[in-house]
């Protein structure tokens, strides 16, 4: 998981006016109140302890939001985990915070972070009872990203903010180092963040939430059981990968050169076709499309070129075919791999020659179409086998694209997977659905073998099967959650026996149903008899 991924959405749980960050609750404050705390914490106690107390509150807040981060995700690294610090300002409305410069020796334990903090709302509410100040006061800014960057490091990190806003500067910027790297020069700001055993209070309530979330888990699985007794345009990009797949369908688009758009099922070829369509100066045109492999050769024959009344049986009226009907568009020979060699030569004729005979015609009838070809195969490889003809491959891969399938651009599953929500939350009639952040380590690791289109299918799953407009984990399909648990097993078993790995995953499965072992065994693919009989197996060895 990466920071840039966080979508506040996705954190929070709203039911019946109380706001939940998977287990903890959250209030929503007016600035102009709080604003008005600020200036009756100065008036009756002093700029001093007033100071401290909104260090510590932010410090507090920064540590419960460093917590929750490392509980509910899978951080790529340290870094990514620290970076969640400035994006969780930014989505909570509290200040634009934008990282200047960050830097983490692991091996010496140095550190150092700089943010702009943009439109900052404490100096906002300061300036609105007091005005320009002389000295920076985001206290509580400063506080929290010590406290989250603390939490994260595991030792006493420190922020001092060196401009402020309400210094009459555009925006506030603030350092971040060690206790160690600071050295003196941060002895007078010590004072402000003398607290009690934040830490522990915090890890201590961490492992409360985490075995709060298996019980609410087990508990909305029970309770679930007694209820019962259009592919995306182009969205969203984020992996090079395809920013490169596009920005060469860019560049092809405004000609007629004949595409080859090759990847594995489900990667969105048909998609990137039309996305070429629209961008070329044919888009005024129709854009038509057949799947070679569905319908046997004779029909296929009929379908692209048409046929003349009494041609065959069933022809009852001449019929234009789909390289007539895309006059001026554009047409899609979609798994062109599986054609025969016979209607290979036939579409050879049509791309050399710019003509096409009906079935049952002599008369052969000018088209004017550009043709984009699409298969999951290696057709270089059927060339060498002779199944598929040297000049046809030639002529249909003037240009070839190629799209990596979605597990090689692991960072555009999150932003398709939110596309599919909102077009779910539409088409299912599920207003306001949203997609729990506890799915998204789950998303992230699976290898994900259908692609775009198996993702689309998992998150239409997911809606119909949620409750109250939120998908979960347990309504995602078994295959994901359970290969997510397999790789975990994998990964945390280094130099365990084949045997223990099999118990650990049995425990797992087992977890996952809630303690059904009927369920249990099914999904295991063994009998009940036998899972009773390993258990006691995993009793023993205990």
């Amino acid at each position: 998981m990466r920071a840039e991924e966080i979508k506040l959405e996705e954190l929070i749980d709203f039911n019946e006016g109380i706001l939940n960050l998977k287990g903890r609750r959250l209030v929503l404050h007016d600035i102009h109140a709080v604003a008005q705390l600020r200036k009756d914490l100065i008036q009756m106690l002093g700029l001093e302890q007033a100071r401290r107390i909104l260090t510590r509150f932010g410090f507090y807040w920064g540590q419960e939001d460093a917590a929750a981060m490392e509980r509910i995700f899978s951080w790529d690294s340290t870094v990514e985990w620290i970076k969640a610090c400035s994006k969780l300002h930014t989505i909570q409305g509290v200040v634009r915070s934008v990282i200047d410069k960050i830097e983490l020796d692991e091996k010496t334990g140095s550190f150092v972070m700089c943010l702009y903090w943009h439109d900052s709302g404490e100096a906002e509410e300061h300036m609105i009872e007091f005005g320009r100040s002389d000295t920076p006061v985001c206290w509580m800014l400063a506080g929290y990203a010590s406290g989250y960057c603390s939490f994260c490091l595991g030792e006493d990190v420190y922020f001092i903010e060196h401009k402020c806003r309400a210094q009459d500067n555009r925006v506030c910027y603030a350092e971040g180092r060690t206790h160690r790297d600071w050295g003196s020069e941060i002895e007078s700001h010590l004072q402000y963040y003398q607290a009690e055993d934040v830490k522990g209070k915090v890890e201590r309530l961490t492992r409360q939430l985490r075995l709060k979330s298996r019980q609410l888990a087990r508990e909305r699985k029970r309770v679930s059981l007694l209820e019962r007794s259009i592919h995306p345009f182009i969205v969203e990009v984020h992996s090079p990968a395809f920013h490169q797949v596009l920005e060469l369908a860019e560049r092809v688009a405004p000609y007629d050169s004949s595409v080859m758009i090759t990847g594995e099922t489900g990667t969105g070829k048909e998609v990137l076709a039309r996305y070429i369509h629209q961008r070329s100066e044919r888009k005024s045109g129709p854009f038509l499309g057949v799947n070679c492999t569905a319908l046997p050769e004779t029909l296929l024959e009929s379908e692209l070129f048409g046929h003349k009344a009494g041609a065959f049986t069933g022809a009852v009226a001449d019929r234009a075919g789909l390289f007539e009907e895309a006059a001026k568009g554009t047409l899609l020979l979609d798994e062109i791999g599986d054609i025969s060699r016979a209607m290979q030569l036939k579409i050879l004729r049509v791309l050399q020659e710019k003509e096409i005979k009906r079935v049952g015609e002599n008369r052969p009838r000018k088209v004017n179409v550009r043709v984009i070809s699409a298969t999951n195969q290696d057709l270089e490889k059927l060339v060498r086998e002779a199944t598929f003809r040297e000049d046809l491959f030639y002529r249909l891969r003037v240009i070839e694209i190629h799209i990596p399938p979605l597990r090689e651009r692991k960072e555009d599953i999150l932003p398709l997977a939110r596309y599919f929500v909102k077009r779910m939350s539409t088409q299912l009639k599920i207003p306001g659905l949203k997609l729990d952040a506890g799915c998204l380590d789950y998303l992230l690791n699976y290898h994900w073998p259908g692609n775009v289109r198996e993702l689309e299918n998992a998150i239409e799953r997911a809606a119909v099967l949620c409750r109250e407009g939120m998908i979960r984990p347990e309504y995602l399909p078994p295959g994901i959650v359970h290969a997510n648990r397999l790789m975990g097993t994998a990964a945390a078993s280094g130099d365990r026996s084949l045997a223990q790995v099999e118990q650990e995953h049995i425990l797992a499965v087992l977890e996952r149903t809630g303690g059904n072992r009927t369920r249990a065994a099914r999904i295991l693919e063994i009998s009940p008899a036998t899972l009773w009989r390993k258990l006691k197996s995993v009793e023993k060895e205990r």
